[in-house]
């Protein structure tokens, strides 16, 4: 009979295993025995609370919206900012990819819908232009 530590998804198990001799064992199972894991679990990190801020639109302004669901990275305009078209204005990270959403037309930012670090779905209400 020999024994082996074997780690299976990160569980410890200590195993007999028995050789055959001559085509017949004396034990007909080995019996797996679990160890406890000897690193002990990382403490969850609290998500940052997530602010959705309220936006208004005037008429005539020009709404800026997420085009697919993803984490703001950075927003590279304030409030009262004068933009041309083409300008990003914010860095909206999707399945591992930064994506830059440019200000659709000239004008004002009159408001920002979002803050930094926060998760938005599509066709959340993300910039104000006027």
């Amino acid at each position: 009979m020999r024994k082996f530590l074997i780690n299976v998804n990160g569980n410890e198990y200590e195993v007999e295993v028995e050789e055959i001799a001559n085509g017949e064992t004396t034990s007909k199972r080995p019996t797996p025995q679990p160890k406890p894991a000897a690193q002990p679990k990382p403490a969850a990190q609290p998500k940052p609370k997530e602010e959705k801020k309220e936006v208004v639109v005037t008429e005539g302004a020009e709404v800026v919206e997420a085009p697919m669901p993803g984490t703001i990275l950075s927003i590279n305009v304030n409030e009262g900012d004068e933009v041309k078209a083409g300008d990003v204005l914010l860095i909206l990270e999707a399945m591992k990819m930064e994506n830059e959403i440019l200000a659709p037309t000239d004008g004002k930012v009159t408001s920002i819908g979002t803050t930094k670090g926060a998760s938005v779905n599509t066709g959340d209400k993300l910039v104000v232009i006027e």
